[in-house]
């Protein structure tokens, strides 16, 4: 547990810190990140080059971005069921399948923002 007794920009610097570590940790040990960021490297200069609004911009762009705090946030959540335990329990395979349908459903979203924005 991080020290609950730093204040001001130290607790900052390190909150940078453990998000680096986090990044570094998710890239390291999830294939479905890293296919999720060449997405957002492909995906995003075509929405800047594809678009006229800055709107529809953010909103491809985001839609993206989306993707990735999900996939964070189920990637934190299959960890951490997974340190509880990882002998088989139904628990513990619903929050990973709900989690799973998350992200899912953000990649379903992102997939009908781009196609309505572009046709």
């Amino acid at each position: 547990m991080a020290n609950q007794q730093v204040k001001g920009l130290q607790r900052l610097f390190n909150a940078c810190l453990f998000s680096l570590a986090g990044f570094k940790a998710v890239w390291r040990h999830e294939e479905a990140f890293r296919q999720e960021m060449l997405l957002f490297v492909i995906t995003t200069p075509l929405a800047i080059w594809l678009t006229e609004s800055s709107v529809e911009r953010l909103l491809l762009i985001g839609s993206i971005v989306l993707v990735l705090i999900v996939e964070l946030l189920n990637s934190a959540l299959e960890a951490v069921v997974d340190r509880v335990g990882l002998e088989r329990h139904e628990l513990s395979g619903r929050a990973k399948d709900i989690a799973s349908a998350a992200v899912t459903t953000t990649l379903a979203w992102a997939a009908v923002t781009w196609l309505i924005i572009l046709i």
